[in-house]
């Protein structure tokens, strides 16, 4: 028996573990997220209050960083998402 033979039947015995990781791969991009925006708006909350005559500057780049923040998590999902159906 080849060793492509072997690592072929290997990884077919994996799928169901393959589906339970990207299930919780999902759940930890989506709580990150979420957290990652959650300090966001802490510290732009913060920093308004310190610094009230800077509130435009503040929130411009506090909706920039969370943009960023919400791509990087929807990009984690889509590559869950892709493992659940294509495995």
């Amino acid at each position: 028996m080849s060793l492509l033979a072997v690592l072929l039947q290997a990884a077919a015995n994996l799928a169901p573990v393959a589906l339970m990781g990207a299930g919780i791969g999902a759940g930890i991009a989506a709580i990150g997220a979420g957290i990652g925006i959650g300090q966001i708006g802490k510290g732009a909350l913060e920093s308004i209050a310190r610094q009230p005559e800077s509130v435009g500057d503040i929130r411009s780049n506090m909706i920039v960083a969370a943009a960023l923040i919400e791509g990087v998590a929807f990009f984690a999902i889509v590559v869950c998402l892709l493992i659940v159906f294509l495995a």
